[in-house]
C-alpha cells in the first residue's frame, strides 16, 4: 500500500468546526482535515462517531484552502441520531477519503441530477464543473419544499455560472409537481443532447436514469451506496456483480452498470448479508 493510501486509512481525531441544519432532518458537520479537504467530487470518508459506529459519508464541502472538509447527514438510524446530536467542538473519528470520483470533461452540455441527500455528493461536483467551460442543468428533487437539499447554495452557483437549475417536489410545494426524472426524460425527448449525465440519489431514481442515458445514448456516472465496513476492498461487504463499490465505486459509468443490471436498482445486500430489494 502507498504512503498516500496508508495515510488516508489511518484514522484521525477532529473536532466538528460547524453545525448546520440544512432541512428538519438533515445536518451539514465541517471539520479541519487536510486529505479530505483535498478529495476529488465523489468520494468518501468513513466517520467514526464515539460510542457508536463508524459509517460512509459522501463529502459535501471540499475547502482546500482552509483545509477544511464536510459531510451532510440525514438522522436515519442510531449512527446518525447520534451523529445529529453532536454540536461544535465535539470529536469525531475520520478515515479517508475513499474511493474514486466522478470524471470531469473541459467543457460540454452536462446533465445532473440529485434527489434527497445525493445532492451532498453532487454539490462539490456542480462547484468545480463551473470553473471549466460546461453548460450546467442540474435537477434537483426531493418529497416536499423543506426537505430540498442546498437549494441556496446550488440556485447561487448556478446563477453567477449562468447555468440552469430545475426544481422538483413530489407535492407540488416548490418547482414542477413529480420527481427529478421527469424533467431529465422531457429534455432528452424533446432533442436535447448532453455531453454527460451525472446522478446521486435514491437507487429506482438513478436507475431510470441509467436507463435514459441508455435509450439516448449518452455518457453517464452515478454514484452508489451500499453497506460498508471496511472501505478499502477487503470485507466484501459494499459488492455489487464484480465490483466493490468502496474500492471500484462508488462513482460507476454506464458501460460498468450495463454488467451488473441485474443487481443495479433492484436489490443490494442488508447488515446481515442477505438481499433486499431497493
Amino acid at each position: 500500500m502507498s504512503d498516500y493510501h496508508t495515510a488516508t486509512n489511518k484514522m484521525r481525531i477532529a473536532k466538528i468546526a460547524t453545525v448546520t441544519n440544512e432541512t428538519p432532518t438533515i445536518k451539514s458537520f465541517t471539520f479541519n482535515d487536510k486529505l479530505c479537504s483535498e478529495a476529488k467530487p465523489g468520494q468518501f470518508a468513513m466517520i467514526w462517531i464515539p460510542n457508536t459506529d463508524e459509517v460512509p459519508m459522501s463529502l459535501s464541502t471540499l475547502n482546500p484552502k482552509k483545509s477544511q472538509a464536510g459531510i451532510t447527514v440525514e438522522r436515519v438510524g442510531k449512527a446518525t441520531n447520534a451523529l445529529h446530536k453532536m454540536k461544535a467542538d465535539d470529536t469525531i473519528g475520520i478515515r479517508g477519503p475513499f474511493g474514486n470520483s466522478y470524471t470531469l470533461p473541459d467543457t460540454g452540455k452536462i446533465m445532473i441530477v440529485g434527489g434527497g441527500t445525493g445532492v451532498s455528493s453532487l454539490t462539490p461536483l456542480a462547484e468545480k464543473l463551473t470553473r471549466q467551460k460546461t453548460e450546467i442543468t442540474f435537477i434537483m428533487g426531493a418529497k416536499t419544499k423543506s426537505a430540498l437539499l442546498f437549494h441556496t447554495r446550488i440556485h447561487r452557483l448556478l446563477s453567477e455560472a449562468k447555468d440552469q437549475l430545475m426544481v422538483t417536489t413530489e407535492d407540488g410545494t416548490q418547482g414542477q409537481k413529480g420527481v427529478a426524472t421527469a424533467p431529465a426524460e422531457k429534455l432528452l425527448d424533446h432533442g436535447d443532447k448532453f455531453n454527460m449525465i451525472y446522478t446521486c440519489g435514491p437507487e429506482k431514481m438513478m436507475h431510470t436514469m441509467f436507463l435514459l442515458a441508455e435509450k439516448f445514448h449518452t455518457p453517464f456516472e452515478a454514484s452508489l451506496e451500499r453497506f460498508m465496513r471496511c472501505a478499502i476492498g477487503i470485507c466484501g461487504t459494499c459488492v455489487i456483480g464484480k465490483y466493490r463499490v468502496c474500492k471500484d465505486g462508488p462513482v460507476f459509468s454506464g458501460k460498468q452498470l450495463r454488467e451488473v443490471k441485474n443487481e443495479f436498482g433492484q436489490w443490494r445486500k442488508g447488515f446481515n448479508g442477505r438481499k433486499i430489494t431497493v
